[in-house]
């Protein structure tokens, strides 16, 4: 708790310094970001699944963009994207570290998990076409596996991210109950693990104000 809360403060001061020499677009972005974060990192402790939500919003602020007609819908191109040009901004691999060791088994147990993982949970909802979710669960851990062994970061955080975002779902489509004690492991490892890397996101991001992190979808207007 102390280690996300000390990054916090390097954080906010840190966007403190580079407000007058990075764009406004960036400076409410990591602002927004941050907020979340420290939110977050209040209730990790204590609420787990308000943790892992707020977590989301920080990583939305961070990277979200126009998502078309459908604000529902989940471009993971976008993602890919986002995590190429993170990975390419962080030539001190803080972010590798995370995912490669700080997190190693972490990471292990979600990519595991089958209740994170889509097309179990669309078979299980009656399409049909999904009835070998199974086979597609295995050539997903096969596909994070070769990513590991590469030590492929940027594919290994969209793989990773695919899964959370499943777990997003549940929570915010109200598909889970509130501090329930069945299969809630993976919400506590994946706020865990989200307020460990996204701090080292929004830093890099105010590191590299050069890189085009997109305009925010929702500016401040008067």
């Amino acid at each position: 708790m102390a280690v996300v809360s000390n990054e916090f403060d390097y954080l906010r001061d840190k966007h403190r310094q580079l407000r007058e020499q990075n764009s406004p677009e960036l400076n409410l972005r990591t602002h927004r970001s941050i907020s979340w974060i420290a939110r977050a990192a209040a209730l990790i402790d204590d609420d787990p699944d308000a943790a892992f939500i707020f977590s989301w919003i920080a990583f939305n602020a961070a990277y979200a963009k126009d998502m078309g007609d459908d604000p529902g819908s989940f471009a993971r191109a976008d993602f890919q994207n986002f995590f190429d040009a993170l990975v390419r901004c962080d030539p001190r691999g803080r972010i590798a570290h995370e995912i490669w060791h700080h997190f190693e088994g972490v990471v292990a147990e979600l990519l595991d998990n089958k209740y994170i993982f889509s097309p179990f949970w669309k078979f299980h909802n009656g399409d049909a076409q999904y009835d070998n979710w199974q086979v597609r669960f295995e050539n997903a851990k096969k596909a994070a596996q070769y990513a590991i062994e590469g030590q492929e970061t940027a594919k290994l955080l969209s793989i990773l991210f695919d899964r959370l975002y499943v777990l997003r779902n549940q929570l915010v489509h109200g598909g889970a109950t509130w501090n329930s004690q069945v299969n809630r492991k993976q919400v506590r490892y994946g706020a865990e693990l989200l307020l460990s890397l996204l701090p080292v996101f929004v830093d890099t991001m105010m590191s590299n104000p050069n890189e085009d992190w997109g305009a925010p979808y929702y500016p401040v207007v008067d």
